[in-house]
């Protein structure tokens, strides 16, 4: 009987370890993997904006002491919300993912 109930914990564990992997995964995504896939077509890989289509819509360097200065929550709704041309990504980002965008956003300060 302690067999049988022992190889039932086993499997149910097994089971939820499994359905727990994509999110896992999902969640872990990286915050500069993130920029580069949707971000760095406009913003530019390094998050300077010196791309066509950052000048044409003179989109700031996020390098820059006015981007900084924003708090988190004034950066996650930009990116949730969009703003202007800057299309919104609360249907297309988890709240993790927007997490790991401002991390990411604020790092390229420490890197320029």
């Amino acid at each position: 009987m302690k067999s049988a109930l022992r190889k039932s914990l086993v499997v149910m564990a097994v089971a939820f370890g499994m359905l727990a992997l994509p999110i896992a995964s999902f969640a872990g995504d990286d915050g500069a993997d993130l920029f580069k896939s949707k971000c760095a077509m406009c913003h530019g890989p390094d998050g300077a904006g010196k791309t066509v289509m950052g000048e044409k819509l003179k989109i700031p360097d996020l390098h820059s002491a006015d981007v900084q200065k924003k708090s988190d929550a004034d950066l996650k709704a930009l990116i949730t919300k969009g703003k202007d041309k800057m299309p919104a990504y609360e249907t297309k980002l988890s709240k993790e993912q927007i997490d790991c965008m401002v991390v990411f956003i604020r790092d390229l300060a420490k890197k320029h």
